[in-house]
């Protein structure tokens, strides 16, 4: 679905030398872009043609500059046939005497190399120029070297003899040749000229005729093998028939493939063929009555379509030939010298709302997309006019389709057809369109483009076409040349003088009138109309300037419609994008337009800025469903690789540089699927439109002409969000049913809180039960849309939050999402929703599956239903209801029968029980005697036993209770085995005697569980202070133990024996401290008390004993230990030293061997391209070798394959502790570790600083000194040596001189505070003058 866009015409002439002098013969010169042309007169002249880079294409008509020279022939000779040959750089020229003359181009020197009888009829060089082919006017056929060398000569029929036939009336022999691409064949066709012929395929090398086809009426000159091989394209005269010829096609074998006719009268005939260097487009010189025409056509499905139909009068004699490298240019040239070259362009056929309008000849084929996918030639309906169309343009505006089209005879016509939805009843029909009424002509008319409803512009190529008089304004006049340019751009004003009735199309009654026109300085690209005003358009200059054209405001003015990233008046595209389009799209809440282009090599640019570098097609997609504002909301884009883009607006609006596309096609080769972009199934596919808003549908055409339709994830989410966010439930709910897309996005994505006030609106437009069943089944207790779609859309922040079970205010479960959105379903079933069979079995559903399932409730609904029948009431409202047997098979259905056979039970019903027994299938044998033995109990007993058997203690301990007090024993034993039901139990009873046995069995319990502290006051609840005693000293509070012995009023003897005990059982447990102070206070042992303390390590405490007793020899026993553990802790902290020094050295030493064996292994060449697989594994392999391994990298995936075993032997050699292993791969953060593990702990400062004040206290202060440098010096040590290990362990490099014991020693003395928790231990009175730094410091602080 494609048209054929003339992009620019280009008019030129050539300075002929003579008056009367007309071109006759040209040629060209692909590799330096050369053309020659020879005149009637001989004189060849040579010109340059435009780069194909070349931007800025002066639209003027000018002279071209040509090189004349004229070639010396005998009087009465002409030149009649010329080919380029690229071997010699030279022109072969034929005469028609048979003179055959090569022209040196560059030395302009002429040679004679031969002369053949008959004439010169037509040269054509192979493709590869290394032969050279010649038909004379005999009907001869010669094949020859570049040296001039002839391999074979032949007549162009060897079946039948055409030298005979030249005298005969009708003797004018016609002959033609054309090679394959290849150059291994070449096809020819030769005979009289009215008189039938053959197609000869020849083979190169040997020149043995390869085929031939039947006998037919060809048109001599007609013939043009298609460059990729794959059919000859001839053309057939039926004038004997009354028919137009026909072109048909050949293949190799001779054999006719198919055929086509061109339309036009049975006198009509086609001089020549001509196919595009890509085999794309095939073009036709047609000679018709008042006219000759140039006709274009492209294949698509197995038809030809007639796209482009360029006239010129009979005396201008027009000839053509299309462009050797580039295939969307054909150049014309006529008799007078004039030159027009022609650049064509796809553009899609498919309009913005999604209506496809495809040129075939005189027929625009109209389908609109929506209505369904029809692939051309297939269409809903078409639209007739008087003759080929040219061009169409577009505008959907007020529920009405505006249609305009340009003929290829400069006629204008109009149609304009109802709303799209209301085109099913022109199925099938074809509506005559009639030309404008115009006061002249609207000769070679390009870009043709509505700006409003009755307003076309379009650009002219005549500058005396119309009298009308050039706009003035101040800015228009700065774009004027100062010479008259011949191309303008016009607007034109339609009115349609007839009434069209509502709902039928308005074809014919328009009239045309050109009401402004302005001169252009520079050729126009493309002309896109400003969506987001009326009466403007965006016109592209060659070279990629973009202007701003304002109907009502009579004036150009400079715009900045694609303006992005950057300011300043300069707002053009980098090059030329003959496709272009302009867009609306919000931005911070504004509307703004922004302008995209794609040139010729795949660049895709909005401004300056380059989106993409290999695109192949682009297209809109709009989100807004029943919006005023044409706001596009993503940009569709292919690439060559055949991959589908789908991009934000607001990604192009936020992002600098290219989006997305180059990247993700360099990290995501073809074949691997990403959810960025999409693989295109069919290569070469390319995007011709999207269906917008709920549909969200993009179609493609693929190389065959298959129309194909696909619904990316990505823009069905965008579309559910939509409809979700304007609270269209029906439509999102439609489309998650269609799209497979879980059920769970329409609750998700606002938030299943807020969907619950909605879930009213939900039900009401859903409207269907089957549906809303299948919804409340697909229901789950967690955000699934944002674990899936993530990657595709973004989700409000509180769809992050957690979808877990809490509890409110009240105690109820609430938060739960399941239970309450399908509470709030069956609350809108019950007020939205006719009473029903189905809406019962709705809301049994939604009971099912609530979480936890509220079965008890559903099955009282059935009971109500089963009591109902029961009673045999027979009215309107129970027959609205299902039977209780189908809801109760319902209910089964959606539960594990075994849940609700439980919740039978659990509504202490036994005939209902019974019967969901039987309804799953349960065998009788097993539930019967079971429920039999229920009926015979007393009910209390009965529920008790159905509370047991369902785990329902609580309730079961209420109801053995209310049996009385001879089930009291199994109470007991229900409250033994449910600890948790003590409180309960103890509120049900109010017997004094019931309570304490209760508290007595909980306090053993708590024993049980080692819970001493609680059962010791357990116990005293009940007054069983013996077994509070036991569970005081089982705890170790000895102070509990002594106020129950109070309580239990123990005589002096027996407390003094307790204390005694008390000391020997916290001795022993390591609680010297407490065992001191229970000597001191019962059992008044100073001297045990102080030897307690001393153990203890609490050395003041203990010096202070001693001292309010009075004793000395007490005093000299806390010296004496004193000073033995000074001595101690200084060996202590000495060899901690030097371990201190010997693991640093150690740990630094492997970690200086780990970075070396690290750089040496990234130096080797083999890793420097491995692939990321191999890097990570090298890495994981790496990690795991020690400091001490050599090994060469060939082991590495044996490494690698042990890798998880080596992990498991840490893990066990880590929970086993023990020496660090030199050489384990573990061995250097192990080593760091243990530095850490040397730290000094709290208890240890705390008896440190304890020792230190007794020691000066009894006067040994310079003991004291040492004992506080040797622990400073240790505590600094091990930190100063934990702090450069992690310094060093997460860097790549350590510094000898830097990364040393002594300067981090330095470093953290001097930054060490006297208040912090590393220096709170310290005596100032005992610093050393090298830490001056506590001087200045407050008062020492308590730790």
């Amino acid at each position: 679905m494609k048209n054929l866009k003339v992009v620019t015409r280009i008019a030129q002439k050539l300075q002929l030398q003579l008056d009367g002098e007309t071109v006759v013969v040209s040629a060209v010169d692909a590799e330096r872009r050369r053309a020659f042309f020879v005149s009637s007169e001989n004189f060849l002249y040579s010109v340059d043609l435009p780069a194909p880079t070349q931007q800025s294409l002066q639209w003027s008509e000018s002279t071209l500059d040509s090189d004349a020279e004229e070639v010396v022939l005998e009087p009465g000779d002409y030149i009649v046939a010329m080919d380029y040959l690229m071997e010699k750089e030279s022109l072969l020229l034929g005469s028609s005497t048979g003179c055959l003359l090569l022209y040196n181009v560059d030395e302009k020197t002429t040679e004679v190399v031969g002369r053949l009888e008959g004439g010169v009829k037509t040269i054509a060089s192979s493709p590869d120029g290394a032969l050279i082919s010649v038909t004379t006017g005999f009907g001869q056929l010669l094949i020859m070297t570049n040296d001039w060398e002839v391999l074979f000569e032949t007549s162009l029929d060897p079946h039948c003899d055409l030298t005979g036939d030249i005298n005969s009336p009708n003797g004018h022999i016609q002959s033609s040749i054309s090679w394959r691409g290849d150059g291994k064949f070449f096809a020819t066709l030769g005979g009289l000229e009215g008189s039938s012929q053959k197609l000869t395929i020849w083979e190169r090398e040997s020149g043995n005729i390869h085929s031939s086809s039947d006998t037919k009426a060809f048109i001599g000159a007609s013939l043009d093998w298609m460059p990729s091989g794959a059919k000859v394209a001839t053309a057939h005269d039926r004038k004997t028939e009354g028919k137009c010829p026909l072109i048909v096609f050949y293949e190799k074998n001779g054999l006719e493939r198919s055929h086509f006719s061109i339309d036009e009268p049975a006198e009509a005939v086609i001089q020549a063929l001509k196919w595009n260097c890509n085999s794309e487009l095939l073009a036709a010189l047609v000679s018709c009555g008042q006219y000759d025409v140039i006709k274009v056509w492209s294949c698509s499905n197995n038809h030809w379509y007639l796209k482009q139909e360029l006239r010129y009068t009979k005396k201008e004699g027009v000839r053509f030939y299309w462009d050797q490298t580039k295939p969307m240019h054909l150049i014309c040239w006529t008799l007078g010298g004039q030159v027009i070259t022609h650049r064509f362009a796809w553009t899609t056929a498919v309009s913005e709302t999604s209506i496809a309008l495809v040129i075939d000849g005189s027929h625009v084929l109209v389908t609109p997309l929506s209505l369904g996918l029809m692939p051309p030639p297939m269409s809903l309906f078409h639209l007739t006019f008087p003759c080929a169309v040219n061009e169409v343009s577009f505008l959907s505006y007020n529920s009405k389709n505006h249609i305009a089209a340009y003929l290829s005879n400069g006629s204008l016509c109009v149609s304009v057809l109802p709303v799209a939805d209301t085109w099913e009843e022109f199925e099938g029909s074809g509506i005559s369109v009639d030309p404008c009424f115009s006061e002249s002509t609207l000769n070679n008319y390009m870009h043709l483009t509505w700006i409003d409803t009755c307003t076309l512009i379009g650009i002219c190529c005549r500058a005396d076409a119309f009298s009308s008089t050039p706009m003035r304004s101040s800015e228009a006049s700065s774009l004027l040349e100062k010479n008259d340019s011949p191309y303008f751009i016009n607007e034109i004003e339609l009115v349609c003088s007839e009434d069209s009735l509502l709902g039928s199309a308005c074809s014919s009654g328009w009239q045309a009138k050109i009401s402004k026109k302005m001169p252009l300085q520079a050729a126009v690209i493309g002309i896109s109309q400003n969506p987001a005003k009326e009466g403007s358009a965006f016109i592209q200059l060659s070279g990629g300037r973009v202007v701003e054209y304002c109907s009502k405001v009579n004036l150009f003015r400079m715009s900045a419609p694609v303006q992005v990233s950057e300011t300043g008046s300069d707002h053009t595209f980098p090059t030329s994008c003959p496709w272009m389009t302009a867009v609306q799209c919000h931005e911070n809440g504004m509307v703004r337009t922004l302008l995209f282009g794609l040139d010729d090599s795949s660049k895709l640019h909005v401004g300056k800025r380059l989106l993409s570098s290999n695109c192949s097609s682009f297209t809109f997609y709009s989100s807004a469903y029943g919006a005023k504002e044409q706001v596009v909301t993503h940009l569709l884009v292919t690439t060559k690789q055949d991959l589908l883009f789908i991009v934000d607006i607001s990604e192009i609006l936020l992002k600098n540089g290219e989006v997305t596309t180059d990247s993700h096609i360099r990290s995501h080769p073809r074949g691997k699927q990403s959810k960025e972009h999409i693989t295109v199934w069919e290569k070469g596919a390319k995007l011709i439109g999207v269906l917008h808003g709920d549909e969200a549908a993009v179609i493609m055409q693929t190389t065959r002409g298959n129309l194909e339709c696909i619904y990316p994830r990505k823009l069905v989410l965008v579309s559910i969000v939509q409809a979700l966010v304007q609270g269209r439930f029906r439509d999102a709910f439609d489309m998650v049913r269609r799209h497979r897309i879980d059920f769970n996005m329409v609750v998700d994505y606002c938030g299943w809180k807020s969907f619950m006030k909605s879930a009213a609106d939900f039900v009401k437009q859903v409207n269907n039960l089957s549906h809303i069943t299948e919804f409340v089944c697909s229901i789950k207790n967690e955000n699934v849309s944002s674990k899936l779609y993530e990657t595709y859309i973004s989700f409000p922040d509180h769809c992050a939050t957690s979808v877990a079970d809490t509890v409110n205010t009240h105690g109820l479960l609430s938060d739960n999402k399941v239970t309450s959105v399908l509470m709030a379903i069956r609350k809108a079933l019950e007020v939205q929703v006719e009473e029903s069979s189905s809406r019962e079995l709705c809301i049994l559903t939604t009971l099912a599956r609530s979480e936890p399932p509220l079965l008890e409730e559903a099955l009282n609904r059935i009971k109500v239903i089963r009591e109902l029948e029961l009673l045999g009431v027979d009215d309107a409202r129970r027959k609205l209801y299902p039977s209780a047997e189908e809801s109760l098979k319902h209910l089964l259905w959606l539960t594990e029968p075994e849940a609700v056979f439980n919740a039978a039970l659990g509504l202490y019903d036994l005939n209902l029980s019974a019967i969901v027994a039987l309804n799953s299938q349960k065998d009788p044998k097993e539930f019967l005697p079971f429920l039999k033995s229920l009926e015979c109990l007393p009910p209390a007993i009965m529920k008790y036993t159905v509370d047991l058997r369902l785990g329902r203690y609580e309730s079961a301990l209420k109801n053995i209770v209310s049996a009385g007090d001879e089930y009291h024993e199994d109470c007991m034993k229900l409250l033994n085995a449910n600890p948790q039901l003590f409180p309960l139990g103890l509120q049900l009873f109010t017997d004094p005697d019931k309570r304490h046995q209760i508290l007595e069995a909980w306090g053993d319990q708590l024993s049980e569980e080692k819970c001493f502290a609680d059962a010791a006051i357990t116990y005293q609840c009940c007054s069983s202070y013996q077994k509070s005693l036991k569970a005081y000293r089982d705890c170790g509070d000895w102070r509990g133990v002594f106020t129950v012995a109070g309580l239990l009023k123990f005589k002096k003897e027996e407390i003094l024996q307790l204390a005694h005990d008390l000391c020997d059982e916290f001795q022993a447990l390591g609680k010297p401290g407490d065992a001191a102070k229970i000597a001191l206070e019962y059992c008044s042992d100073v001297d045990r008390g102080v030897g307690y303390f001393i153990t203890a390590r609490e050395w003041e405490e203990a010096l202070r004993v001693a001292y309010m007793h009075s004793r000395q020899d007490l005093v000299d026993t806390v010296r004496d230990a004193a000073l033995e553990c000074s001595a101690l802790l200084i060996s202590e902290y000495q060899e901690g030293l030097l371990k201190v020094g010997k693991y640093l050295a150690r740990y630094v030493a492997v970690r200086q061997r780990r970075l070396s064996l690290a750089a040496k292994l990234q130096s080797e060449d083999r890793f420097m391209d491995v692939e990321d697989d191999s890097i990570s594994e090298v890495s994981t392999s790496f990690s795991e070798m020690s400091a001490y391994t050599t090994r060469s990298t060939k082991e590495s995936s044996a490494s690698v394959i042990s890798s998880s075993a080596s992990k498991s032997r840490g893990a066990r050699r880590q929970k086993k502790g023990g020496k660090i292993r030199a050489g384990s791969p573990g061995e250097e953060m192990a080593l760091v570790e243990h530095l850490k593990g040397m730290s000094l702990t709290s208890g240890a400062l705390t008896e440190l600083k304890s020792l230190l004040v007794v020691l000066i206290q009894l006067g040994r202060e310079e003991t004291a000194r040492q004992v506080q440098l040797a622990g400073d010096n240790f505590e600094v040590s091990q930190r100063a040596a934990v702090k450069l290990a992690e310094d060093t362990v997460s860097n790549d490099k350590i510094d000898e001189n830097a990364h040393t014991l002594e300067n981090y020693v330095k470093m953290l003395r001097a930054h060490q505070s006297a208040d912090s928790e590393t220096t709170c231990w310290r005596i100032k009175a005992l610093s050393p003058p090298w830490t001056g730094v506590y001087s200045n410091s407050h008062e020492h602080a308590e730790c």
